[in-house]
């Protein structure tokens, strides 16, 4: 009798701290400063007017090195943070690695099915289930205009990449630098993959960096897009290698060039230094056939102990897709929400446009995942590619000879 009270006086407690467990999630990320920082604070202060211990766990270092390394480490040392933010095939790496944890209650409660695109999904999810919730989407395909510098050689932002070598060639005639570009191998793969996706279409862009096709990479669709990148070359100016993508953003805004092509964090910079969409400044997708590239930046929750750890998360990723995070965090990212189907009177005409074309895109299958910014592929495999492109693009590589290389390098790199 003694034994069975002393059980169930246990259960009675285990149940007891079970409920008063405080939802606790220690953040790993690498959003340090500007916007990046203020929107992590948005969503550390939901949390804590949720009841919630938030433990911030910033770690500087731009695109999240750093912050890779302190996650393996804590990973093997059995000492998972909650929360990190990851995305793209890190997502898929870890949950094939067996550290994630499983959504699957929180995405079936808010409905996470009905509220994001399948092609989001397909980056947050592992063998059905969710395992990371996605915070934000940048689009990559952007085109940013001065309308002034255009306006210089009556000209029009370029809606096909013949008109865009066309107006090129109006600015250059008119001693004008036609596009601010940065040469660094992943600004040369940003502009890469949007000529791929113009020239070749979705299907095409699937095929060759998603599916990795050999025949796609070694194509004479792929010779004709290094024979497009040769031709943009020539529309940089000579101090472009090295050039950090925020400084051709200045070039553009100052009007000593006409275009950059760069994701939507280059609007951030337009807005931080008092442009209006509109009329400073320009917005349109790069030419293609209304297709659209998607970067996602996710939190991915790692297996954890501790009721208090595990509601953590659960009351983390709650927040993280709930209107109020997505509206705040997008806001002041410069990004737009992850969430399909939210208020758009507080964004600006560039985020309208994007939200609109993601749904759009999403429905007709041409919303595809960016390769430059590790949608879609391993560090490798991007590696592999980026290589190509930089060198074809600093030196007087053939376009068959790229396209030939191309494939053999992504062959070499799976």
């Amino acid at each position: 009798m003694k034994s069975v009270l002393l059980s169930s006086a246990a259960a009675l407690f285990a149940l007891a701290s079970t409920a008063n467990a405080q939802p606790t999630a220690e953040v790993l990320h690498y959003w340090t400063s500007g916007g990046e920082a203020k929107a992590v604070q948005a969503l550390k202060k939901d949390f804590e007017a949720k009841g919630g211990k938030w433990i911030d766990a910033p770690v500087a270092g731009g695109g999240g090195d750093a912050q890779a390394a302190v996650l393996r480490a804590r990973v093997l040392s059995g000492d998972p943070p909650a929360a990190v933010q990851i995305k793209g095939v890190n997502i898929r790496d870890w949950a094939e690695a067996g550290a994630l944890a499983d959504l699957s209650a929180v995405a079936n409660k808010y409905h996470w099915d009905d509220i994001l695109p399948k092609q989001l999904q397909d980056i947050v999810k592992y063998e059905g289930h969710y395992v990371a919730v996605p915070v934000n989407v940048h689009r990559v395909d952007w085109i940013w205009a001065n309308p002034k510098v255009l306006a210089k050689v009556d000209a029009k932002v370029p809606t096909t990449w013949e008109e865009f070598n066309q107006v090129a060639e109006k600015l250059k005639a008119a001693g004008i630098i036609p596009l601010a570009h940065g040469g660094q191998p992943w600004q040369d793969g940003t502009v890469f993959e949007t000529v791929v996706l113009g020239i070749g279409g979705p299907d095409f862009y699937k095929k060759a960096f998603v599916d990795l096709d050999p025949e796609a990479l070694n194509s004479d669709t792929m010779v004709k897009v290094f024979d497009e990148m040769r031709k943009i070359r020539g529309y940089v100016d000579p101090d472009f290698p090295g050039r950090d993508w925020n400084l051709a953003t200045a070039m553009v805004m100052r009007g000593e060039a006409a275009m950059q092509i760069m994701g939507d964090w280059a609007k951030g910079e337009f807005l931080a230094a008092g442009k209006v969409p509109g009329k400073d400044f320009i917005c349109a997708s790069t030419p293609s056939d209304k297709g659209y590239i998607l970067n996602s930046d996710s939190f991915a929750m790692f297996k954890v102990k501790g009721d208090d750890l595990v509601q953590g998360q659960q009351l983390l990723a709650s927040l993280i897709l709930g209107e109020k995070f997505q509206e705040t965090f997008n806001l002041l990212k410069g990004s737009v929400p992850a969430r399909m189907g939210m208020d758009q009177s507080k964004f600006d005409s560039c985020a309208v446009k994007s939200m609109n074309d993601m749904k759009e895109t999403a429905k007709n299958g041409s919303l595809v995942g960016s390769m430059a910014h590790e949608i879609v592929q391993s560090g490798a495999v991007r590696g592999a590619i980026l290589d190509v492109v930089t060198e074809h693009f600093n030196s007087d590589m053939s376009s068959k000879e790229a396209a030939k290389k191309l494939a053999e390098n992504v062959a070499l790199a799976q």
